[in-house]
């Protein structure tokens, strides 16, 4: 029997306790401030990312994961006797997966999988998580590949964020470019369409706009069963991503909820004070048995 190694990239941002769980390999994107070029959630996580940006003079930049962290990860895999499954950012969002396929051609002999997830954040890492416990229980490539995939196509993601400042100066904004120049106190609800960032609609308040997620994910959800996962994500947002908690918990029951932070380089297109939440609903629970 093969054996199956699940590799993603940082800005799943999974817990430490189910990466070594699960044997997830993650691959750093890359933070680049100045002079410093630093990898994503190893060299600099939330917290520091965060407090460091309220007082920059100098705004940080990203960068791709490298095809050399790819080809190593995926070398030393294939020297322990693992297949690979690679689950990666949505490459309208990021050239990780461009960095991915390179690291193929100098690992020829490796037998690689490349997923691109259309996502990021929660929705990435619950579709890693799955493929990661499908491969544990010794699933195949080809049934931990279907397995992230059904993920992927069950799940949606909804953000609020306090500005589109962060996501136009990186390049990011996509359709939520329509946005732009409205009245500073309106609040934009974005989500991902095909990989890319779309506008669906602005409130006034970040207090509305939290409770317009809780809102998006009971109508969304509506007639879909089961309730396979649920997660909270934010920048520097706390209290609001406990609040989403308590909300989520309260009119949901989801057989698993994560909360996670934003890594610091999807933290630095959003900016702080952005939350999230995700959803996968739908999807066999056979499919996903741990």
């Amino acid at each position: 029997m093969s054996k199956v190694a699940i590799v993603t990239d940082s800005t799943a941002y999974l817990p430490e306790d189910l990466v070594s769980a699960y044997n997830i390999t993650v691959v750093p994107l890359v933070v680049i401030w100045g002079e410093e070029t630093l990898l994503d959630n190893v060299d600099i996580g939330p917290e520091e990312f965060y407090t460091r940006l309220a007082t920059a003079k100098v705004m940080p930049s990203t960068s791709q994961a490298t095809i050399k962290a790819f080809a190593d990860v995926f070398e030393k895999l294939h020297q322990e006797g693992y297949e690979i499954l690679t689950v990666i950012i949505s490459s309208a969002l990021s050239g990780t997966m461009d960095s991915a396929i390179q690291a193929m051609k100098m690992v020829p002999d490796a037998k690689v999988e490349l997923v691109d997830s259309k996502l990021t954040s929660v929705p990435l890492a619950f579709m890693a998580l799955s493929a990661a416990r499908a491969a544990k229980r010794g699933a195949s490539l080809a049934k931990c590949r279907e397995i992230a995939e059904a993920i992927r196509d069950h799940s949606e993601v909804f953000f609020a964020v306090d500005t589109l400042e962060f996501l136009h100066r990186g390049g990011r904004i996509g359709g939520a470019s329509r946005f732009l120049g409205t009245a500073l106190n309106l609040k934009p609800i974005l989500f991902l369409e095909e990989g890319k960032i779309e506008a669906l609609e602005k409130v006034r308040t970040s207090k509305r706009a939290h409770k317009r997620l809780i809102e998006l994910l009971k109508s969304r959800m509506d007639g879909k069963s089961p309730i396979n996962m649920v997660g909270v994500v934010g920048a520097a947002a706390d209290k609001s991503m406990t609040r989403l908690m308590a909300d989520i918990k309260e009119n949901f029951q989801p057989k698993e909820i994560i909360m996670a932070d934003l890594s610091p380089v999807i933290g630095n297109h959003t900016g702080p004070g952005t939350v999230g939440v995700a959803y996968v609903a739908g999807v066999d629970p056979a499919l996903l048995e741990d």
